[in-house]
């Protein structure tokens, strides 16, 4: 769990949140909101969704996506297999 201006972000299973994801969170109070009450592993789907574009472009439209998605109550990220580092 990361405090941010004392605003707790909290992390996935396996993936921590990072930075950028964790600023925008922290920008967002209703994206924010959101990321509390989805379970760890949708956080880390979420995360690893995120983590996984192998441009920076790419990372920023993602986290854009992420904060629009939970705003507007989407809990997962949708047609996505899902994290690769998840054993279930």
């Amino acid at each position: 769990m990361i405090k941010n201006n004392k605003k707790k972000i909290v992390h996935g299973v396996v993936h921590r949140v990072p930075e950028d994801l964790q600023k925008a969170l922290v920008s967002n109070s209703v994206a924010q909101k959101a990321w509390e009450d989805i379970t760890p592993l949708a956080r880390n789907e979420w995360i690893c969704w995120v983590t996984s574009g192998k441009k920076a472009e790419t990372r920023s439209i993602r986290i854009e996506k992420t904060l629009s998605k939970l705003k507007s109550g989407m809990r997962r990220p949708c047609c996505w297999a899902g994290c690769p580092h998840r054993s279930s």
